[in-house]
């Protein structure tokens, strides 16, 4: 078993609170001392209680997912030997309701990119079986109920 641990911080200040109008601005802390500006979302709560410039749980849902696909397929990819030079995805979270009615992330697009080095490559094919794979065994995508849509180009 193993615990992963996060530190989230907010604090009043000045602000009245009980008229609602509080920033959602907060401190995400992590084990290795890095801090991440968080926030509400603008399109949960507008402006200018949320901070537009800062990460938001559901950015962060997105990014971890992909994240974590990304990792696994890496190593998939270097244990059948072939050499990646660069990964990119722009991953889009769609907030929907769910079957229950209730506001969720519904679905993840995950759009890998993959630029290969050298004489052995993979087709398509095999790029998808090892995308299959990568979501079969990542972490996020098993702990979620979003449907995972992955797109390979």
């Amino acid at each position: 078993m193993h615990q992963y641990q996060a530190n989230i911080a907010w604090e009043r200040g000045q602000q009245v609170f009980t008229d609602n109008q509080y920033s959602r601005a907060h401190q995400w802390e992590f084990d290795g001392g890095l801090r991440v500006p968080a926030s509400s979302s603008p399109l949960s709560v507008p402006l200018p209680m949320s901070e537009p410039g800062n990460v938001d749980p559901e950015e962060a849902l997105v990014a971890a997912l992909a994240s974590c696909h990304m990792l696994f397929y890496l190593s998939f990819v270097a244990q059948r030997g072939y050499v990646l030079d660069r990964y990119q995805d722009l991953a889009v979270g769609i907030m929907d309701n769910n079957a229950q009615g209730k506001r969720a992330i519904t679905r993840i697009h995950l759009r890998p990119h993959e630029s290969y080095t050298g004489a052995r490559q993979p087709d398509l094919q095999e790029r998808e079986e090892l995308h299959h794979r990568a979501h079969e065994q990542c972490y996020i995508a098993n702990s979620i109920h979003a449907e995972v849509i992955i797109e390979i180009e």
